[in-house]
């Protein structure tokens, strides 16, 4: 297959710094959309998967899936974009499209395995799919979305993770009016949660570790903000919410918060802490209550998401850096010195 050679940012071993390299993309398929990258987010499953704490990374690794850019190319086929189109590219870039799940929409679901856009086999070129801290992306138009103009771009980049993985549960569990929803965390996915959760409509209780955070939950939209270090804040909110959203990606106690749930109630993890979490038995048992996760959205719930986002004026609150300092920002990720994203500059690639 042709490709085109383009700059980009990543590294071939664990314990070497993310640094420029030339990668190969593959000339336009039919049904492909190529884009310039403008802005990519960076998650903390970045960090994690060019630390390999997950075991499965593939060296070399181009990290970057909250990718947002302008239309460069089109494929002969291509009916949903034309050149000079915002479009922006998620964790999704493939899928088989025809099984049950795929037909339903719920493509991160794929019976054989959805394609990440980093990481994951490419069919196409052999090797790992390489990610968005690069100069282009080609992706089959039917991953690619549809950036509202109303959003700003930079901004809007985390939309494409961080943004569906906490709108998704929230949709799914119901958050919304007359229900009391708290979110587990104040990082990169739960500052989008309290505002997503509060756009919905739910009475929004936000739960952090950090003193300085309780005042900030409250200037994103939360209605109430509890310290969770102290047992006596804690023991008020005891079997109170109807559901919890669980964003922490490091290891902590889950059956504090299953006692905070009304019955029927559920935690719903999206954070990845990379050891497994205990569950007392007669925390999930008493009340009927249940301990949950969910994982990013279809494409189509991510289009839903972004829409909603435009509607309501939600995005990020981002720090935005040069590649650059993309060592920096990961060292600062890992000891959660950020509020509340990295997003780069992907002009500075060109520097």
């Amino acid at each position: 297959m042709e490709t085109n050679e383009v700059k980009a940012y990543g590294t071939e071993a664990v314990n070497v710094p993310l640094h420029s390299m030339n990668i190969k993309r593959r000339e336009l398929q039919p049904h492909d959309v190529e884009m310039e990258i403008l802005y990519c987010g960076i998650c903390h499953s970045d960090l994690h998967q060019i630390k390999n704490d997950f075991g499965h990374t593939m060296f070399p690794i181009v990290p970057g899936h909250e990718i947002v850019g302008k239309v460069t190319g089109v494929g002969e086929h291509v009916k949903k974009f034309k050149v000079g189109d915002l479009a922006a590219v998620g964790c999704i870039v493939d899928s088989c499209g025809k099984c049950e799940y795929c037909e339903d929409d719920l493509e991160q679901f794929c019976d054989e395995g959805v394609t990440f856009s980093f990481n994951s086999p490419d069919k196409y070129l052999g090797g790992a799919t390489l990610g968005g801290f690069s100069e282009t992306y080609v992706c089959n138009e039917r991953y690619v979305l549809s950036v509202p103009e109303k959003l700003d771009l930079a901004s809007a980049a985390p939309l494409l993770c961080a943004g569906i993985t906490v709108y998704s549960p929230l949709k799914h569990w119901q958050a919304g009016p007359g229900k009391k929803v708290g979110i587990l965390g104040i990082g990169g996915l739960g500052h989008l949660a309290i505002k997503i959760a509060k756009a919905m409509g739910a009475h929004v209780v936000v739960f952090t570790t950090s003193p300085s955070k309780v005042e900030d939950a409250k200037r994103l939209g939360a209605d109430e903000a509890v310290l969770s270090t102290d047992a006596e804040q804690m023991s008020k909110y005891a079997k109170s919410l109807h559901f919890i959203l669980d964003t922490v990606s490091a290891k902590h106690d889950v059956n504090t918060y299953l006692n905070l749930l009304r019955p029927d109630g559920s935690v719903v993890l999206v954070g990845l802490p990379p050891e497994a979490l205990e569950i007392g038995a007669f925390n999930v048992v008493g009340g009927r209550k249940s301990f949950s996760g969910s994982n990013i959205g279809g494409i189509a719930e991510t289009q839903e998401m972004l829409n909603f986002c435009a509607e309501h004026n939600i995005t990020a609150e981002i720090e935005l850096i040069n590649i650059q300092q993309i060592n920096e920002a990961f060292d600062r990720l890992a000891k959660g010195d950020v509020k509340y994203r990295f997003v780069i500059d992907m002009a500075s690639l060109k520097k």
